[in-house]
């Protein structure tokens, strides 16, 4: 799985109540993702069996029935190992980048104090 920023956001979105069955406009307002986006990515993930879905019985008050999703127990242990992947990741970037600016010397970077002698 390639993990790119939109799914790291419905990752994350799901990955904060595992347990809870999420629906299509619920998770576009966790993730900020418009409808084009996510539900693509709900298929592909429903097609790798990382994604479960359901429709709900007769929607309440009259409206349509909602598509309810949920991450597999394989899609969660999925998620979590990538989304740990991609922190550590950055965390040694952001390491490496700062090394690399204290030793260039470049703007931002971290300098000796210099003593009044």
């Amino acid at each position: 799985m390639k993990l790119t920023g939109p799914l790291e956001r419905v990752l994350r979105a799901f990955l904060a109540d595992p347990a809870k069955p999420r629906y299509g406009y619920d998770l576009m307002k966790a993730s900020g993702l418009p409808s084009g986006t996510l539900y693509p990515m709900l298929g592909r993930l429903q097609e790798q069996g990382l994604v479960s879905s359901a429709w709900e019985p007769t929607g309440a008050d009259g409206r349509p029935p909602r598509r309810y999703y949920q991450l597999t127990d394989e899609g969660m242990e999925t998620a979590r190992q990538e989304l740990a992947r991609a922190s550590a990741a950055r965390a040694g970037a952001a390491a490496g980048a700062a090394a690399g600016a204290r030793r260039t010397g470049a703007p931002g970077a971290a300098r000796p104090a210099r003593g009044n002698t």
